[in-house]
């Protein structure tokens, strides 16, 4: 028996999840969109597989429904899982669908957003635990005090089977593809997109991505068992699981190529650039491939390409935050404080510099009491929006010349 054949997760599993999923209220077909902005930035035919336009949001849909429909028909009627949001809106939505009672346990960090829409899909939700370790360890234990199933949202041949509906929709959009770039977090998703797209053509290069703040899957292959984190710390909440299986580890390794980490800055770049050139709203756990593709680190010139948007469930609160980061980083948003003498006048004559200059005064405050200053000085601090980094420069360039002193205070490099 070869290696292949002795995986968990056969292409044949797959192909029956096809047929299970042949449900257009629980999943659709989701459209592929070549991006010539993108390709133009990398040199390479970039086509975006819009998995966020999946009716939850996500993928996680395609796994849930694949284990709880034969579950429910083996006579199970209530299911227990942990997850940051997605898996929950997937296994809610899936129980729903057939019959079933769910309830979701989530971070007490989990977006609200995630959090109303697995309830709106029928599941019972409870917020337990600060990370998805202490979360899953509570799920766990409510499904054994029970008579629930537990769904677990990667370490389960029926939820790896479900997610490689997927990796054969790709590859029927897009045979001739060179190069598939997926998200990474606990491993389910790459490890069912790898088998199918490698039954179909093993020249196709799997490419998987994590977040540098929950990156486990490098360490694990080194070692060759799981490796868990003791806690995550990144933007893409949905792929900071912390850790992979047994499961997923062998799949990996058998059928993934390469796999790169990008950072938190890359990351809600990513999702700016998503938001601008391709008009789509995407989380950082989707878009994560984008941020690999832009990246140093992954060379994807004169290739074709696609990155998967696996999750478009983005809260307000952090899309509020990636887009303070980004422009910061961009140097659109620029943060100044500029010592003055603290008399009438200086306010006005330093924003008419700054509005000769055409930047726009965001909101600016009056700082007094700081130990560096001299008796009648003070600090003003402004807040400005700028066209960029040429623009940001001349600003200061027009403030220093003026004769005051000018400190860069933004923080994203």
């Amino acid at each position: 028996m070869s290696e292949v054949e002795s995986l968990p997760v056969q292409y044949s599993d797959i192909e029956r999840a096809s047929e299970r999923l042949e449900n257009d209220r629980v999943v659709k077909r989701t459209p592929i969109e070549r991006s010539t902005s993108l390709g133009d930035l990398v040199g390479a035919d970039v086509y975006l597989k819009m998995e966020h336009l999946q009716w939850t949001g996500s993928f996680k849909t395609r796994g849930a429904y694949n284990k709880i429909r034969q579950d429910t028909d083996r006579g199970i009627d209530e299911f227990v899982a942990a997850s940051a949001g997605n898996h929950a809106q997937g296994v809610a939505l899936a129980a729903t669908e057939c019959g079933a009672d769910s309830t979701v346990v989530m971070p007490e960090n989990a977006p609200q957003t995630k959090i109303d829409a697995t309830r709106d899909y029928g599941a019972e939700v409870e917020l337990v635990g600060e990370d998805f370790q202490e979360t899953m360890a509570y799920a766990q234990s409510l499904a054994e005090e029970s008579d629930a199933e537990f769904v677990h949202a990667y370490d389960d041949c029926d939820i790896v089977a479900g997610q490689g509906t997927l990796g054969v929709e790709m590859y029927r959009d897009l045979p001739e593809m060179d190069t598939v770039v997926v998200p990474i977090g606990g491993g389910g998703l790459i490890s069912g997109i790898a088998t199918a797209i490698k039954h179909h053509d093993p020249e196709i290069r799997v490419v998987g991505v994590q977040a540098e703040g929950a990156e486990t899957v490098h360490e694990s292959l080194d070692k060759g068992v799981p490796v868990t984190l003791d806690d995550t710390n990144t933007i893409a909440d949905g792929i900071a699981t912390g850790g992979i299986s047994e499961l997923t580890l062998r799949t990996i390794e058998e059928h993934v190529d390469e796999v790169v980490t990008v950072s938190d800055g890359e990351i809600a770049e990513a999702i700016l650039l998503l938001l601008e050139r391709a008009k789509q709203v995407v989380e950082g756990a989707g878009a994560a491939s984008v941020a690999a593709v832009l990246s140093d680190d992954l060379d994807v010139e004169g290739e074709t390409v696609m990155p998967l948007l696996c999750g478009g469930n983005l809260d307000m609160t952090m899309l509020q935050t990636v887009l303070v980061h980004a422009l910061t980083s961009r140097r659109q948003t620029l943060r100044l404080r500029v010592r003055i003498r603290d008399e009438p006048g200086e306010m006005a004559r330093l924003s008419r510099l700054i509005a000769d200059r055409d930047a726009n005064i965001h909101d600016v405050r009056h700082v007094r009491a700081v130990d560096a200053l001299d008796v009648g000085e003070a600090h003003l601090l402004f807040r400005i929006e700028t066209k960029g980094a040429e623009h940001a420069a001349a600003v200061v360039d027009t403030i220093e010349d003026a004769g005051y002193a000018v400190d860069d205070v933004s923080e994203p490099s």
